[in-house]
């Protein structure tokens, strides 16, 4: 997936400008696809707008430059569900928390506890944030596809890193004795 589909996919959902589609893809349920920096995301737009995929209105601000925002057309729309309508490529997942891991022979123990204990948190954060958009009425199908298969995927991880805690604090409590 590129990242003139991502955009034409959030912009599917409502109007924004480029700064809101890039927190969207910081920050926001968008986050969790692909990676899309601001030196991405705008030549993106302006292609998908030259395309005539995207409409682009100037709306002024006072006291700053006139904002553009961005809105997708039915063409966009269309060109959406064909790019879409690839099977898509396997998922990356890169965590700094598994290179640890992985090498944690190099670790104390005590360490390693630490790092699944954060892990852990992170995890149980995410988790609640499913349960916040839940809350805030986000029901569509595809937003409950991906709630429900982020939810057992992040409860997978958190039921292991749970049973790994305890054999590290037990390896930890030893190595202190």
């Amino acid at each position: 997936m590129n990242v003139r589909t991502l955009c034409l996919g959030f912009l599917s959902t409502q109007e924004a400008t480029g700064y809101e589609i890039k927190k969207e893809f910081e920050e926001g349920l968008f986050s969790h696809f692909i990676e899309a920096s601001y030196g991405s995301i705008y030549p993106a737009l302006n292609q998908l707008a030259a395309d005539g995929l995207v409409t682009v209105r100037e709306e002024e601000q006072s006291g700053k430059p006139d904002k553009k925002v961005y809105a997708i057309t039915t063409a966009g729309h269309a060109a959406l569900s064909k790019w879409l309508s690839v099977v898509p490529a396997r998922d990356k997942y890169k965590s700094e928390f598994l290179f640890e891991m992985y090498l944690q022979h190099y670790l104390t123990a005590g360490h390693t506890v630490v790092a699944i204990e954060k892990q852990l948190s992170h995890l149980r954060d995410d988790l609640k944030c499913i349960d916040q958009c839940r809350a805030e009425g986000n029901s569509d199908e595809g937003a409950t596809f991906i709630m429900g298969y982020g939810e057992a995927v992040l409860t997978a991880s958190v039921s292991y890193l749970e049973s790994k805690l305890v054999e590290m604090k037990s390896r930890a409590a030893k190595a202190a004795e």
